[in-house]
């Protein structure tokens, strides 16, 4: 009876339940029906926490299926890990469609045995861009908020990141949005041959660091932020970036390509592992 539990959760519902996961609830009522086996809740619950299943939760993932994914890894890591000396390293993207979010009725501040509290339906006043740059040996970010986002405006911001390390060679971590190989980016490019583009793999912008630094900036700044136009919320960005700035650290990448590569070979397999066991 355990075994066929266990068995069960592991896979997704059959066709016909109309379920997407399983509950302890859903389960002990699919074998009582579909194959005579009575069982309560909490023995399947009790099953579960010994067997650290939790087909409640669920997560994401993504594995690149770029071709040249190892060589652009070790690029990425080698520039985080020993830049060249001298050589300015910038991890630059773009955050798209920042909603300026305002609530139907005031925010109800912490209070003694109360959490904040705000309304769950909203207004949205419009959205913006936001084209960032990060230092990595710094830690110290540039940030601009434009409406459009294009290959002109993206051009302009590069123009404006790498101006203050005009005498050094810089290198530019990015991913493969084509606002970055424009025609106009890549005529500016051969102009300015101290600049040097390197790209992410395809689908796996976590290598690149700005992205860590846009996740704080979402958990601190603007998830709970309430913007009552896309000024407000240009300022509060605006805000963040100038005190982040005042005690900026850089972040400490410690993961080496071969660690990075070895760890996606692993998921990989054990993805395809997943995917067998639950077909069968």
């Amino acid at each position: 009876m355990r075994a066929r539990v266990i068995t069960l959760t592991r896979m997704t519902p059959l066709d016909g339940t109309g379920l997407s996961h399983w509950s302890t609830r859903e389960l002990a009522k699919y074998l009582k029906w579909a194959e005579s086996i009575t069982v309560s809740w909490h023995y399947i619950a009790r099953a579960w926490r010994e067997e650290s299943l939790k087909p409640h939760r669920s997560g994401t993932f993504k594995i690149s299926k770029d071709a040249a994914f190892a060589e652009k890894v070790a690029d990425a890591i080698g520039l985080y890990l020993a830049p060249t000396g001298g050589a300015v390293v910038l991890s630059v993207d773009e955050k798209t469609q920042i909603q300026a979010l305002d609530r139907t009725q005031p925010v109800l501040p912490v209070a003694f045995a109360a959490s904040e509290k705000r309304t769950a339906d909203y207004v949205r006043h419009g959205t913006t861009n936001l084209f960032a740059a990060l230092n990595v040996t710094t830690g110290e970010v540039l940030g601009e908020c434009r409406p459009p986002r294009n290959g002109k405006d993206f051009l302009a911001f590069l123009k404006k990141a790498v101006k203050p390390h005009a005498a050094k060679d810089i290198h530019v971590v990015l991913d493969n949005l084509s606002t970055h190989t424009t025609p106009e980016v890549r005529e500016w490019l051969s102009k300015n041959p101290h600049v040097h583009f390197h790209f992410t793999p395809v689908g796996s912008s976590w290598l690149n660091q700005i992205e860590i630094w846009f996740g704080i900036l979402t958990r601190q700044s603007i998830c709970r932020g309430t913007f009552s136009s896309v000024h407000v919320l240009i300022k509060q960005i605006r805000d963040y970036i100038n005190s982040w700035n005042t005690t900026a650290k850089p972040f400490t990448w410690t993961a080496t390509a071969g660690e990075v590569l070895a760890k996606v070979r692993l998921v990989t397999t054990n993805v395809k592992k997943l995917v067998n066991n639950n077909s069968n």
